[in-house]
């Protein structure tokens, strides 16, 4: 299979340089924009948590499975069955104070200590 010469030397053309700056400087502006979007929704979910809080509905409860895995001879695990209980969560779209969201916790119901 032989190199096509004309292809390398485009690459190295002054308009495919810019068009390549261009093409970088839109990628960087759009991933600042989503990275400030992220903080953005961060912060107003907290607020609303914080209001939600303060009028004591912001806190809720999941009833989970627990198990524990225990580890044994040979590389084997022992899975075990603690029972359930109920698992404080904030009903918010982030984890917020170490507490998972509700939405997600009613999800994923088995935790594995």
């Amino acid at each position: 299979m032989a190199f096509n010469v004309h292809r390398i030397a485009s690459i190295n053309s002054p308009v495919m340089r810019i068009k390549l700056c261009l093409m970088s400087a839109i990628l960087a502006r759009a991933l600042r924009y989503i990275l400030l979007g992220a903080v953005a929704l961060y912060f107003v979910d907290w607020a609303i948590l914080g209001l939600r809080l303060a009028h004591h509905s912001g806190i809720g409860s999941v009833n989970v499975n627990q198990y524990l895995a225990t580890p044994l001879k040979g590389h084997k695990e022992e899975y075990d069955y603690l029972g359930s209980a109920d698992q404080p969560c904030v009903r918010s779209l982030f984890p917020h104070n170490s507490d998972l969201p509700c939405w997600w916790l009613e999800r994923h119901k088995n935790q594995w200590q």
